[in-house]
């Protein structure tokens, strides 16, 4: 995604003070989720009217994206999510938190859900916790995405236990019909540049 500058003929040349932010998503580690708060803060700074988030991810912690869902969640400016690619596992559900009417997806581009992964080792009671937990993120994640999606928050459960917990591949035209995305197709970022040239007339 590029951003394009239409400027005033009456203008020269400028210098913006802030060039306006757009975060590209491709992990979900700890790294990634710092740098991405750090980036959401710093738009609220540059006079920008909407956040574009770009996502082309195969997924990764869940920690991580809820970390990115809090920051979301607490802007203050509308967030325009993107899918260019690939948005899968972690990737959908960050998709799903774009302000409603602006999530938009390419039309390549592959959305795909499952269960959160445990993975876990160690002691029974170890792998017991592990698995509570995941159970608790499974339930979180797909809760999230119903809400985003103003389906039932069983929905997404029903439907991936109905396809045997199998990987759920969804294409844009699926995703808008399910109501996760709004547009197919990739926005642009304008900035608009003009000068007003008016005459001040002192108070009498």
């Amino acid at each position: 995604m590029n951003w394009t500058t239409n400027m005033d003929n009456k203008i020269r040349e400028i210098e913006l003070r802030h060039n306006p932010v757009m975060i590209r998503v491709n992990k979900f580690t700890e790294e990634s989720a710092n740098e991405f708060a750090q980036k959401m803060a710093k738009a609220h700074n540059t006079g920008q009217s909407v956040i574009p988030i770009v996502i082309d991810s195969y997924g990764g912690q869940v920690y991580s994206l809820m970390s990115m869902i809090s920051a979301i969640n607490a802007s203050e400016i509308p967030v325009a999510t993107i899918v260019e690619g690939k948005a899968m596992s972690c990737g959908v559900i960050l998709f799903s938190c774009g302000t409603e009417g602006l999530r938009f997806i390419t039309p390549e581009a592959t959305l795909m859900i499952h269960d959160v992964s445990s993975g876990a080792f160690g002691k029974n009671e170890e792998i017991q916790a592990s698995a509570r937990e995941t159970k608790r993120l499974n339930n979180k994640i797909y809760e999230i995405l119903a809400d985003n999606c103003k389906k039932p928050r069983d929905y997404f459960t029903k439907e991936v236990r109905r396809r045997g917990q199998a990987d759920w591949f969804v294409t844009p035209n699926k995703a808008k019909k399910m109501g996760l995305a709004d547009v197919i197709g990739m926005p642009k970022l304008l900035v608009n540049i003009k000068v007003d040239i008016d005459l001040a007339v002192p108070e009498q």
